[in-house]
């Protein structure tokens, strides 16, 4: 059972910023920041099936491909890379790549990355705060400039490219034609809201994303019998024993937690292992004479998670 404040690596990208506030106060100076990855706090400790990260770009990135399950057994990998986005910032006019505009054809598609037509053959869709995108293995995609998003992803770097706007780094023809479903992007689902404070964003075999809102002042009881993974975007509070403010994460694996809410409330992400959102997760515990368990020490009675049926 563990409760931990997540570390963070700093990766440097040539399309990353400069300025990473309000989300880090780590010392970027140097080459840009593009992504800030969450990880465990003991690097002997069991690798988690789930990879929370911050991007940050400048330029667009590369158009891309990551393998689905199905794909990467197929090449010898343990599993694929489903992600899913939650903005929490773009610039007016800001861009992400989902899919294709039309179907093509494996000679069609080899064709386009050669030419570099395939950057005029992407889906190009205007993004604003707020906004989630769920990337399934085998989606062709692409982040554009001028934005700041979080990932949730199964743990994989494994990407193909297809074009790159001109970084001349190397692309991956034939990986890329053969992990692409190379034709317009799945119809996603809208968030279904569980409880006054919980929203499912995204519900699928790899993971579960929902946002959290927590009102002001509040206490709640966490429990969960999995990894789960929290980012605070707005507010701060207390999670067990550890304060938590924006751009904070919290890694938990098969425990349970008090979570006491600062007086001007807390938002944040919470993803998990899929495929079902757990029911039980958070409850209220406002007000309540005893409170189990206790925002205070962090401790309490474990329970089993219920889960239920969610779209996909």
């Amino acid at each position: 059972m563990t409760i931990e404040h997540a570390s963070v690596q700093v990766a440097r990208k040539p399309w990353g910023v400069v300025d990473i506030r309000p989300w880090s106060c780590i010392d970027v100076s140097g080459d840009p920041v593009g992504e800030l990855w969450f990880d465990r706090v003991d690097k002997a400790a069991p690798g988690s099936a789930l990879l929370f990260k911050l991007l940050f770009t400048s330029q667009p990135l590369s158009i891309q491909v990551h393998p689905d399950d199905e794909f990467a057994h197929a090449i010898d990998l343990p599993n694929g890379k489903a992600e899913a986005w939650y903005i929490l910032s773009a610039a007016p006019g800001a861009q992400v790549a989902l899919g294709l505009k039309r179907r093509l054809t494996p000679q069609a598609l080899r064709a386009a990355i050669r030419e570099g037509s395939i950057a005029g053959l992407v889906q190009w869709r205007s993004v604003a705060k707020g906004d989630f995108i769920c990337v399934p293995g085998g989606t062709i995609h692409a982040i554009g400039a001028g934005i700041v998003l979080a990932e949730i992803q199964q743990r994989s770097d494994t990407t193909f490219r297809l074009f790159d706007f001109g970084r001349h780094r190397e692309l991956h023809e034939d990986d890329a034609v053969a992990a692409s479903d190379a034709g317009p992007s799945q119809a996603q689902s809208a968030p279904r809201r569980l409880t006054d404070a919980r929203r499912v964003l995204v519900a699928r075999p790899q993971f579960v994303l929902e946002r959290v809102d927590f009102h002001a002042n509040s206490q709640w009881a966490l429990d969960t019998d999995r990894e789960t993974w929290i980012l605070v975007i707005e507010g701060k509070g207390r999670i067990g024993r550890t304060n938590a403010t924006v751009g904070d994460a919290i890694f938990i694996e098969a425990d349970s937690a008090g979570i006491a809410i600062g007086p001007d409330g807390m938002s944040g992400l919470v993803a998990y292992p899929g495929p079902d959102p757990m029911v039980s997760l958070l409850q209220d515990c406002t007000g309540r004479a005893t409170k189990s368990p206790d925002a205070s020490t962090g401790t309490g009675s474990r329970k089993s998670g219920k889960i239920i049926e969610a779209q996909t």
